[in-house]
């Protein structure tokens, strides 16, 4: 089934205790899209400045990925991220912010897109979100992104977005800012309480935890040796996890597991490279073969 992607399209420069990037292709929906591909058609929506690169675009659409609803706008530069990882390759410092034209223009979807029945409403601020949340008449599965910056800035929108959405996805830290508990179980469970039906809570290196009003469940991260860039790793869990509920068109309890699951083992692949490097160099087969190695693991 067709899986709506909308959220931030970035050049990103990153620097790691090892390596220094400029200016590659990032932002949410570009790693979500990227990683959703190998399990069904994707349609990116989002905004770029005229500095865009065309072969970016190209690249996107490479993968199938319909960027019919990436709008550039004249005379505006595209959202900018500059960052530095520490040596545990787990903390990072945001060094430069630039919204640029993601701070002044909302998307507005082309209509095809607003029949997609699986929608993700990456990391934005939640006005936006529920800008884009309007465009959609009948949505059968709406899961959002969120962080801290609008959790502090934008409570009470994030909280009406909340109570319009069937999923969220969000890191542990994010997790407990929003509830005002240092307890992830806890705070999972008040999430649940304030709409979704389900919450998965990134973990970093520790994998991910799953609420929902049938089950709560940890899965480990794929033990991955080389860590490159951990930038984009958890977009890329959502749109492994997402399109993988897309492509099975169910999200019971279930198939909900598997997507986890498979979300994990897509975001272990990006972390082996910088930008979409290490993602361009596999396929839908590769993915099934660490799947497989996963599920091995995790059998006693």
């Amino acid at each position: 089934m067709p899986l709506l992607v909308v959220g931030s399209v970035a050049l990103d420069s990153v620097e790691t205790p090892t390596e220094c990037r400029e200016k590659v292709l990032g932002g949410s929906a570009v790693f979500f899209s990227y990683a959703a591909s190998y399990f069904t058609p994707v349609r990116l929506a989002g905004v770029v400045g005229d500095d865009w690169p065309a072969e970016h675009t190209k690249l996107l659409q490479s993968r199938k990925i319909d960027t019919t609803g990436l709008q550039t706008i004249p005379g505006e530069k595209t959202f900018f991220w500059r960052g530095k990882y520490l040596p545990n390759m787990n903390d990072r410092e945001t060094l430069e912010v630039h919204l640029n034209v993601l701070g002044k223009v909302r998307p507005t979807l082309p209509e095809p897109f607003r029949r997609c029945p699986y929608v993700f409403l990456g990391n934005a601020s939640p006005e936006v979100q529920l800008h884009v949340l309007d465009q959609l008449p009948e949505p059968r599965l709406v899961v959002a992104d969120t962080m801290d910056l609008w959790i502090n800035v934008q409570h009470d929108e994030l909280l009406r977005l909340l109570s319009r959405i069937d999923g969220l996805v969000m890191n542990d830290a994010e997790a407990k800012l929003l509830t005002d508990d240092e307890n992830l179980v806890r705070a999972g469970r008040a999430i649940l309480q304030m709409g979704p039906k389900f919450v998965a809570i990134k973990k970093g290196e520790h994998g991910a935890m799953f609420f929902s009003q049938y089950e709560t469940y940890v899965l480990p991260a794929y033990p991955t040796p080389q860590v490159v860039d951990p930038t984009g790793a958890g977009d890329s869990f959502a749109g492994g996890m997402m399109g993988y509920l897309a492509e099975m068109d169910g999200f019971d309890p279930q198939t909900l597991k598997t997507a986890m699951a498979y979300g994990i083992v897509v975001a272990s692949f990006t972390v082996e490279d910088f930008s979409l490097d290490r993602l361009r160099t596999i396929e839908r087969a590769e993915v099934e073969k660490r799947l497989a190695e996963y599920k091995k693991m995790l059998s006693f």
